[in-house]
């Protein structure tokens, strides 16, 4: 409490969810009871754009104003949240098309690539803050519980947060990451709300979401990608999203594909692209489970050159993955195939081919 009783800067990460409400809620209340001065209060979102139910906006801005606190948007500069899955996949085709992968790369995120939590929200919050403030004292207040994942159980009440501000650096500027909810139930936040009469997102009171995230979440249950779908708000996204695995053939999550949670919303032709992604997958599966193994892609790829025989395998595997979405052939031959692995060797070794 060394940092708010010096009158720190409070920063309320706001995402219109339960967790983050709540949390900016209870330590507004603390903070008063310290005499901590409002005009160093603020709020700050980190907008996800089209991957945003489409009232978050107005939710995260009425959180504010229940604060009494200004309300500060930040965006990825280079495009939001879908776009970020768009230019993945754009990236992972040209790399395929080089020969520098193994495996054709999807678009999505995952557990342990999560563009939201990272590039579009840590990474647009932590620089503009110590921006703002440098040379001060910021506390972030996010609404983290341990009992939401595994990956979270461990998760402090605060710890000091060098991501942004190097310790030692020469404006002074010192941040630090406050959980007040860390040990919080979900049925406990979702009583606070009733007590306390704070606002709820539709998702949890209208849809019946667990949890607010992106509308389409790729770590999100099969229920709560439902709820998000019955949302009218959210339909056009659904339809992209599912024209990005009809195009890319690759399921939303690894064992469910979007597609299937509201197929009602499809038109006959996106079901027809749908079931044909869904046989170019096997079949991209089936040809990449047979390439040679001892080439797979690990840390430090390529290993090493692969045999004749092996290039051969390659050059054959990679043909119909290529044509499936109107890549060049540039390597079409075991030789070719060598020759380019040297060429990859050589980069990583820093010889001249």
């Amino acid at each position: 409490m060394t940092a708010v009783r010096q009158n720190a800067w409070l920063a309320f990460s706001l995402s219109g969810g339960k967790d983050s409400t709540l949390a900016a809620w209870a330590v507004m209340s603390f903070l008063d009871k310290l005499g901590h001065p409002r005009a160093r209060r603020m709020a700050i979102h980190a907008d996800l754009g089209r991957a945003e139910w489409r009232s978050t906006p107005a939710m995260v801005e009425a959180v504010a104003d229940l604060l009494g606190v200004p309300l500060l948007i930040v965006r990825r500069k280079v495009g939001d949240m879908v776009a970020r899955w768009e230019q993945r996949f754009a990236s992972g085709k040209a790399r395929y098309e080089a020969l520098e992968t193994y495996h054709l790369i999807g678009p999505w995120s995952s557990s342990s690539l999560r563009f939201c939590t990272s590039e579009l929200k840590a990474t647009q919050i932590g620089p503009e803050l110590a921006r703002r403030f440098r040379g001060e004292t910021i506390v972030s207040v996010i609404g983290l519980r341990r009992e939401e994942s595994a990956a979270r159980r461990f998760t402090p009440i605060s710890r000091a947060d060098h991501r942004f501000a190097k310790p030692g650096n020469r404006a002074g500027t010192q941040m630090i990451s406050w959980h007040p909810l860390a040990d919080w139930t979900t049925d406990a936040v979702f009583a606070a709300h009733s007590a306390h009469r704070l606002p709820l997102h539709e998702s949890y009171q209208v849809y019946g979401a667990s949890r607010l995230s992106c509308a389409f979440c790729v770590l999100a249950s099969g229920a709560d990608l439902a709820a998000s779908a019955s949302a009218p708000g959210n339909i056009d996204l659904y339809r992209h999203l599912v024209a990005m695995e009809a195009r890319s053939t690759f399921s939303f999550q690894p064992n469910r594909w979007l597609a299937d949670i509201a197929p009602r919303l499809l038109s006959p032709t996106q079901l027809g692209h749908i079931e044909q992604a869904r046989s170019d997958a096997d079949t991209r599966r089936a040809i990449e489970a047979h390439m040679p193994a001892g080439l797979r892609f690990i840390k430090g790829w390529p290993p090493r050159i692969p045999t004749r025989n092996e290039a051969a395998q390659i050059a054959a595997a990679r043909a119909p993955i290529l044509r499936r979405h109107g890549l060049r052939n540039l390597f079409p031959t075991g030789p070719a195939v060598r020759a380019r692995f040297d060429e990859l060797l050589a980069a990583k070794h820093g010889r001249s081919s």
